[in-house]
């Protein structure tokens, strides 16, 4: 398995900098700064993933559950759950994110960056569309 080198993508105010690309799984730092514009709720069709907690809290809700992800709390989302992460406290908030096996990778993220990342509204057919060719569901 080869690891990636200051390979960051931003969406927005998020920030991913990616440590593993692979077949069998994308690994990547995850930063959320406090009260960003965050993912809609989705679920993934194909993979899992496991968040563990770096800095800051990060709020997990999985299946209408809340989660406060804290430096060192871990929480495993099995393929299927609905999702969604925001951070509602002051400061950032960085977890390392796995998604097994790596289905959804670096290229996923781009592509929604490139939609996000534009003055005005983004295009949510568009954004639904990267989705769903990449192994997300949205709800």
């Amino acid at each position: 398995m080869e690891a990636v080198r200051n390979d960051i993508v931003r969406i927005g105010q998020l920030e991913l900098r990616f440590l593993i690309c692979e077949v069998g799984a994308t690994v990547f730092e995850f930063t959320v700064p406090s009260r960003a514009r965050v993912p809609a709720p989705h679920s993934h069709r194909d993979a899992d993933e496991f968040l563990y907690g770096l800095e800051g809290a990060l709020t997990v809700i999985v299946d209408g559950q809340t989660h406060e992800i804290r430096a060192g709390d871990a929480i495993f989302i099995p393929r299927g759950a609905v999702h969604h992460h925001e951070n509602l406290h002051d400061g950032a908030a960085k977890v390392l994110a796995t998604i097994t096996p790596g289905t959804i990778g670096r290229r996923y993220f781009e592509e929604i960056a490139e939609v996000v990342n534009v003055p005005g509204k983004p295009d949510l057919a568009k954004a639904n569309e990267i989705m769903l060719r990449h192994g997300l569901v949205p709800v």
